[in-house]
């Protein structure tokens, strides 16, 4: 989940979840006529990394599940406009009828939505039904797809639902999905009743993620075995028109999509979201005919490519502004005079994430529990310079993060300090001195602590704002006289590395699915080892912590365990979080209606393009 101003006012920002906006997204003053000859209005974008497969249950990764929202649907979505964010019924009904107990929740799906259309339904129209979500929870916990977000589906504790899967490991058989379970309740055609083992009060959060838990078809699933990634078939707003892996991605607009108008309750003194809603409430979604999603991993073409106006934005987290172009698109945090003459728009945020340094846990070098190891950990998290690292790579677009929940979720503490945030070399030192990791041949580099070579191997991308964060890494270490050497690879080669326990430590970042500050948390759940834990840290006392903030519901006792958790990943320091990330999202005229999502990843559904502005030029 990641990022001077003065830091009073900024943390204030984050306290009050206030977006600093150098414009507002709500560009063009007049309506727009329609396009000449009825010309497509295509959005082009830019991703920095390349998505891996647009099957929900095998993703993790921001890129591929920036694409699934919007061709998969869930029950439920957020608001576009509101803020706090706000949950609303998308292809469910109505809000959901919920026990006193938050163990029983009973959704009615709405009659009437159709797939697009696809041979696998062999000529037929397919109606969505309750069914299809209880499948496609079936799928992320069906061994064989090996989903990386399986411990969090089994930690909901759908009553049935775990016993399903053990029963398809111990008896290495195919995972039985014409089983009914008492979790997933399929009691009518349109209704479905999720029952659960404990109190689960923020469930609707899950059933809001269209990108992970939208709705799938098993007709298609079964047509296209193990080429499914590449044939997503949902009931969104777009369907895939062409995909080139790691390249380039077009969408286009769903022939069949129901009809589905703007609608949005932005709070009435949110002049921006008031204003967005006054010009498009009543239009039918999606305003915008095609997606073009171009991979642009080095900054400078991506940069170069907006300037061009080859693509239309650089936009959330998946094709920000790069940090190498943050002082002169922005200087100040106001937009540059000469991208404003041209009609451009900058939106500056605090965002809901962390950049991160996560250690494995299971490593013989890094991880462990013992009083050295620990030490270890700790002292390379205070020869870290994360203001150096601000101000010189990440070009000041972040601020010290002092914990591992991020901004605008519960349990985030913009007054919160701990040693996370500390940069303290003399200390780390001292530390190393202290648990044994000394220099014993006098060549100036340390050794571990029973005399063997100590050297770390810090996984990378061959990205120049990756190599950037390697000579800062090597600077810092080096002043420690800990040795390190580079393993370069690409991304989604490093993160599926990551997820097998491969990799000795890595930096990267994550973002928020949702408001509730727990999902941080499970970074450091034992049963999340692999999947959202990283580091595979594991300890009982804080497993018992997450559960318990999983069946309660938001209050001071919850606070508590925020702040005990907090205390804990600071004391055994499985991962370093560097910083939380600001963001500047930078518009062409042209782009009509954004506003940068919370806490989900599908809006170009809710944004429309003009033509004619882009023909000419401003």
């Amino acid at each position: 989940m990641m990022y001077p101003i003065a830091p009073r006012s900024f943390i204030a920002c984050l306290a009050a979840g206030v977006a600093i906006a150098a414009g507002t997204a709500l560009a063009a003053p007049a309506e727009q006529a329609p396009a000449p000859g009825g010309e497509p209005k295509v959005l082009r974008l830019a991703f920095s990394v390349a998505e891996t497969t647009f099957d929900p249950a095998k993703i993790v990764d921001l890129y591929s599940r920036t694409i699934t929202p919007h061709i998969f649907e869930g029950l439920y979505t957020y608001d576009h406009l509101a803020r706090p964010a706000k949950i609303k019924p998308l292809t469910a009904a109505g809000m959901p009828e919920v026990s006193a107990d938050f163990r029983t929740w009973t959704v009615k799906v709405r009659p009437g939505i159709y797939y697009a259309s696809d041979p696998a339904f062999k000529g037929q129209r397919r109606e969505l039904m309750a069914a299809d979500y209880a499948y496609q929870f079936k799928r992320v916990v069906d061994p064989a797809n090996k989903s990386p977000v399986v411990a969090g589906v089994l930690e909901t504790k759908f009553i049935g639902l775990a016993a399903l899967r053990d029963d398809a490991l111990k008896n290495k058989k195919p995972f039985d999905y014409d089983k009914p379970i008492e979790g997933l309740k399929v009691l009518d055609r349109y209704t479905l009743q999720f029952n659960l083992e404990e109190p689960r009060p923020r469930l609707l959060e899950t059933l809001a993620a269209s990108d992970l838990f939208g709705a799938v078809a098993r007709e298609v699933v079964e047509f296209y075995g193990d080429k499914i990634g590449e044939h997503p078939v949902g009931t969104g707003p777009f369907r895939v028109a062409q995909w080139r892996r790691s390249s380039f991605i077009a969408l286009e607009r769903n022939p069949e999509f129901r009809e589905m108008l703007y609608d949005a309750e932005p709070a009435p003194g949110d002049a921006e979201g008031q204003a967005i809603l006054a010009r498009f409430k009543g239009r039918r979604l999606p305003m915008i005919d095609r997606v073009e999603i171009s991979v642009i991993e080095e900054n400078q073409p991506r940069w170069l490519s907006f300037l061009n106006a080859q693509i239309d934005a650089l936009a959330t987290s998946s094709g920000p502004l790069p940090l190498d172009f943050a002082n002169v698109a922005m200087p100040g945090g106001k937009l540059a005079p000469n991208l404003a003459k041209r009609g451009i728009v900058g939106i500056r945020s605090v965002n809901s994430d962390t950049g991160f340094t996560y250690f494995n846990m299971e490593d013989a070098v890094v991880g462990g529990y013992t009083p050295e190891r620990v030490a270890l950990r700790r002292a390379i998290a205070l020869g870290i310079d994360v203001e150096r690292e601000i101000r010189l790579i990440r070009r000041g677009q972040a601020v010290v993060a002092h914990s591992i929940v991020v901004p605008h979720t519960t349990g985030y503490d913009p007054e919160f300090r701990s040693e996370m945030g500390l940069y303290d070399p003399a200390r780390a030192k001292a530390l190393l001195d202290l648990y044994g990791w000394v220099d014993r041949d006098g060549d100036g580099w340390r050794e571990q602590p029973d005399g063997s070579p100590l050297t770390l191997e810090v996984a990378t991308q061959p990205e120049q704002i990756s190599r950037q964060f390697d000579e800062q890494w090597k600077k810092n270490l080096d002043a420690l006289g800990i040795r390190t050497r580079f393993a370069v690879g690409k991304w989604p080669e490093q993160l599926k590395a990551a997820r097998a326990g491969k990799l000795q430590l890595w930096m990267l970042g994550s973002s928020a699915a949702s408001p509730d500050g727990s999902q941080s948390l499970a970074r450091l759940y034992g049963p999340q080892a692999g999947s959202q834990n990283l580091s595979r840290f594991k300890l009982a006392e804080m497993d018992a912590i997450y559960e318990e903030m999983q069946r309660i519901p938001d209050g001071p006792r919850r606070e508590e365990l925020f702040r005990q958790a907090k205390l804990l990943a600071t004391a055994y320091m499985p991962y370093k979080i560097h910083v939380h990330r600001i963001s500047n999202d930078l518009l062409h005229p042209w782009v009509i209606g954004y506003r940068r999502p919370q806490f989900w990843n599908d809006w170009w559904h809710m944004v429309d393009v003009d033509v004619e502005r882009r023909r000419k030029g401003n």
